[in-house]
């Protein structure tokens, strides 16, 4: 109970290559063994041995060195030559096919493959048929051995039964030295359809009262070239298209070439009708005779196409399609003027029918996108960007032109609404934003994003933009069905339009001048030194009407209101208040003296610089 180690000693080895096993010295775990140590040679060789007196003791024989089969057998093949016979159920030639193979079976392991010699342009999956390993015998798990194998005998290897016919001298001789008897060899089979193909067909040939070697000796490389016109203008999509006849004087062939051009659209087939001989006529045929045959003999044919055939300004039919042969090269005129006497090889001008133009009908534009950018879907397949003016871009960048407006609407909530339109001359949009009013139930912010506006009237074909000639003071403009009216302009309009004079309208830049007259007067005396008293009462007098008409916009004032908060200011009803107390009293009031015109009436009316009339 007490031990713990259980180790066992080696008893396995290689010695000169070989595996050996020999006894163990100790027991397990290191225990002494009290078993006789020597081993069962050395015991039987004890057991014999005698004494002996005179000649000693007899030697007996060192046994025999011991090799493994795969060392004996090495390298070591059988090879058996067969056959097997393969079935053909879909060919009129043959029924059955022989196919030749050779078994090898390999020493070594007992394994065995099948391989079958590759020929060429045989049409059949050849080679190593199957794979070396050792081949099942039955179902019970036998394998095939040598003994198995014999001359003249069917072997079954995977259900496909092979006939040996014969072997090679080593395996005759190992398995006669094994004590087989071999049977008597055999002829190998071949296959019936291989054999008929190797023999040549016995072909009875009349020769003919033409010579055809002296044809082609005498005419070989020598071609007529026919320039024609194939007019196939009546079928769907039909058009002329070019061809080149040639004709082959060695042997009478013809033959048709196709003439392409860059970027017509076709494949590029060289060839329509390829080199033969063209039949003009044929014997009368019955009507059960088929009307297309593989190969035309003589017998179908009563007259081929000759050189004959063939002239400038004439039409030709080859294999129903009719040919006008317009022109022809240098050769093929001095071989018909030698030949047949023909001097009259007048080139045919072949016209081309002008193109029927189909208009481009653009279809109307449906307000989504740039006009420009959509027009380009109907022009490529594969539109582009239009073009934009760089130039202008970079001298106009961040210059824009602001613009107050009013809706114009039945809706008496709608007038009132006020909107800032921003013209960026850079790229000609218009963005249009409503400044927030505070419980006037309206959201305000973007009313209209960045893009080109279209004029009213203006078409797809001639589309006018508004431009900043159009925004004049007082005029309406619509965009996208509503109608917005120009009441005011930011002082940079102005100042734009007099120092580029030259690109804007006279009456535009008029009406700047007119509306911002008042505003300069205020911002020239609120400037100047002299009292609001020296002021001229006309300017005066204008400058409180555009204040009344500024204010007139703020429905939500009274002015009776805003008097009486005045005079209880008032209490000492002098007229005079102090402008922290005015400017708190005006914004309780919600007047905008923000605004330019009223921030200057303000100035204007300051006495001091805390008091105001």
């Amino acid at each position: 109970p007490q031990k713990t180690s259980f180790h066992r000693s080696q008893t396995l080895g290689y010695k000169n290559g070989f595996a050996v096993s020999r006894l163990p010295t100790v027991g397990i775990g290191g225990e002494r063994l009290y078993v006789n140590q020597l081993s069962q040679a050395e015991v039987e060789e004890l057991s014999n041995k005698r004494p002996t007196l005179i000649y000693g003791q007899a030697k007996q024989a060192p046994p025999s060195g011991f090799i493994p089969a795969h060392v004996a057998f090495d390298k070591k093949i059988l090879k058996f030559d067969a056959y097997f016979q393969e079935d053909v159920p879909l060919s009129a030639q043959e029924c059955y096919r022989i196919r030749q193979v050779g078994i090898y079976y390999f020493l070594e392991d007992d394994s065995m493959s099948v391989i079958e010699p590759v020929v060429q342009n045989s049409g059949l999956p050849q080679g190593k048929l199957i794979r070396r390993h050792q081949v099942p015998k039955n179902d019970r798990g036998d394998h095939y051995h040598w003994k198995d194998l014999n001359r003249g005998m069917n072997i079954t290897i995977y259900g496909r039964t092979y006939r040996i016919v014969d072997c090679d001298p080593f395996t005759q001789v190992f398995l006669e030295s094994q004590g087989i008897e071999l049977n008597p060899p055999e002829e190998m089979a071949f296959d019936p359809y291989t054999e008929l193909r190797r023999i040549p067909m016995h072909k009875y040939i009349t020769p003919s009262d033409f010579d055809q070697l002296k044809q082609f000796l005498t005419y070989d490389k020598q071609v007529l070239r026919f320039y024609a016109m194939w007019d196939d203008t009546n079928s769907m999509f039909g058009e002329n298209r070019p061809y080149i006849i040639h004709y082959y004087l060695a042997d009478d062939t013809v033959e048709v070439r196709e003439v392409y051009k860059q970027n017509d659209g076709r494949d590029p087939f060289p060839i329509l009708i390829k080199r033969q001989r063209l039949p003009k006529t044929f014997v009368d045929k019955k009507k059960t005779f088929p009307s297309c045959v593989l190969e035309i003999s003589d017998q179908e044919v009563l007259e081929w196409y000759t050189a004959k055939d063939f002239a400038v300004g004439k039409s030709t039919t080859l294999l129903g399609r009719t040919f006008f042969i317009y022109d022809c090269d240098e050769f093929t005129r001095n071989f018909y003027r030698d030949k047949f006497g023909i001097t009259d090889f007048q080139p045919v001008e072949m016209k081309k029918k002008p193109l029927e133009e189909v208009p481009q009908v653009i279809p109307p534009y449906n307000g989504f996108g740039v006009l420009e950018d959509s027009l380009q879907n109907c022009i490529s397949l594969f539109p582009k960007p239009p073009q934009k003016d760089v130039i202008k871009m970079l001298e106009n960048d961040h210059k824009v032109l602001r613009y107050q407006l009013a809706l114009e609407s039945p809706n008496p909530e709608d007038r009132k609404r006020r909107f800032i339109l921003s013209y960026f001359l850079s790229n000609d949009m218009i963005s249009i934003y409503e400044p927030p009013v505070r419980n006037s139930g309206i959201i305000g912010g973007k009313y209209l994003g960045k893009t080109r506006v279209a004029k009213p009237g203006s078409t797809t074909e001639n589309a006018m933009y508004y431009e900043p000639s159009d925004l004049t003071i007082g005029s309406t403009i619509e965009v996208f069905g509503h109608r917005f009216i120009i009441t005011d302009a930011d002082e940079y309009v102005l100042n734009y339009m007099e120092n580029n004079a030259e690109s804007f309208p006279a009456a535009t830049l008029q009406s700047l001048r007119d509306h911002f007259r008042p505003r300069q007067v205020v911002k020239e005396t609120a400037n100047s030194d002299i009292p609001a008293l020296g002021t001229s009462k006309q300017e005066l007098d204008e400058l409180i009407v555009q204040v009344q008409e500024e204010l007139k916009l703020h429905k939500y004032l009274n002015n009776k209101n805003i008097q009486e908060a005045f005079l209880q200011c008032d209490k000492d009803g002098s007229g005079i208040l102090d402008k922290a107390k005015f400017l708190a009293l005006c914004d309780s009031l919600s007047v905008p003296i923000n605004t330019f015109l009223v921030n200057k009436l303000i100035d204007l009316c300051s006495c001091g610089e805390d008091k105001i009339n």
